[in-house]
């Protein structure tokens, strides 16, 4: 790792959607806590402001919230080292809205992904074509764009579905930069997709909670084996071979097994003389002790939720910081008064 790799700052959100299924992990949450190690700065917040666009249960909106910093601080997020915070701890990335607000053409916002779905939605159920859709949602890209900027964000990894939000944070930094004087960094993305692994669900396809095919990282052994022993597999005996890369079973296992355990499974298989009864139970095993300890801490935070707003706090001081001294440089590029 180079000195200039390490002095990056790094930024992730995370919806409050509770708690997370082991793709999630493995395909998102992995990757970032390991570009996070990588690199000297690192934030990661929970984007409690962007679900309010969808959310009205403030029960839940809360619940929700607890869960994914529960989450995150239980796989290995390490506080000290990453800010971590509520978006909603941080006004300042609220005013820097407003001040990215003023110079983003309507244009912009009109051919946002998340704003052409709902219209598309919309028409295609014979609907007026901006039924229900809120200003949260239109002007979704301008905050997405703030809570970047704030940070003096170098890298956003994201999936392929977010790459637009990334040009669109650009975009408008570059329009405050030429319009009054440069007072923000433009941010590059780096897709998730490119170190984190897709993993399949019990029947075969991504795994996801929409199909109810997935397996939550945070559940007790028995409905984690249950899970598991629902895997669908072919009818092939036990001693015929198998593909392993083809192979629901092997593809969960080599994520989360170690390499000379992933070796032996793969062997058998290619070999034969491994059925899939034996097969899931190794995986069963490879699960628990995977996911023992973080399951035992997540627990923990979620029976005392005070200490997750301890730490939350701590980040928004810490975040408020950094957000303070680029908006600042923004109030004073336009001629507004300076921060007190």
């Amino acid at each position: 790792m180079s000195s200039k790799a390490a002095a990056k700052t790094i930024l992730t959100g995370v919806k409050p959607t509770g708690a997370p299924h082991i793709g999630n992990y493995i395909g998102a949450i992995r990757p970032a806590l390991e570009l996070a190690a990588a690199h000297e700065k690192s934030f990661l917040f929970i984007a409690d402001y962007h679900a309010l666009n969808a959310v009205r249960d403030p029960a839940a909106l809360k619940r929700d919230s607890y869960e994914v910093a529960a989450c995150w601080l239980a796989l290995g997020l390490d506080p000290a080292k990453t800010v971590f915070y509520r978006q909603s701890d941080v006004p300042e990335i609220f005013e820097l809205t407003q001040l990215l607000a003023a110079v983003t053409p309507k244009g912009l916002m009109d051919r946002a992904h998340s704003y052409k779905a709902a219209v598309d939605k919309n028409r295609e159920a014979g609907r007026d074509a901006d039924a229900d859709v809120n200003m949260g949602l239109y002007t979704y890209p301008i905050l997405m764009a703030a809570d970047i900027l704030a940070m003096d964000t170098d890298i956003v990894p994201v999936g392929k579905d977010q790459v637009q939000h990334i040009e669109f944070a650009r975009d408008m930094a570059g329009y405050f930069n030429n319009t009054f004087k440069e007072a923000f960094k433009l941010p590059e993305y780096r897709l998730a997709g490119e170190t984190g692994a897709i993993l399949p669900g019990l029947d075969g396809r991504k795994m996801s909670k929409s199909y109810g095919n997935h397996i939550p990282v945070f559940i007790d052994s028995r409905a984690r084996r249950k899970l598991v022993m629902k895997i669908v597999t072919d009818s092939k005996l036990p001693e015929e071979p198998k593909d392993p890369d083809n192979n629901t079973i092997f593809q969960i296992y080599a994520q989360v097994a170690d390499a000379s355990g992933v070796a032996a499974l793969r062997e058998a298989f290619i070999k034969g003389g491994m059925g899939y009864g034996d097969a899931k139970q190794k995986l069963f095993d490879a699960l628990e002790q995977a996911f023992e300890k973080p399951t035992a801490i997540y627990n923990d935070y979620m029976a005392d939720t005070k200490k997750i707003d301890a730490l939350l706090a701590q980040g928004a001081e810490r975040a408020r910081g950094e957000a303070r001294k680029t908006l600042s440089r923004a109030r004073a590029a336009t001629g507004l008064n300076p921060l007190r």
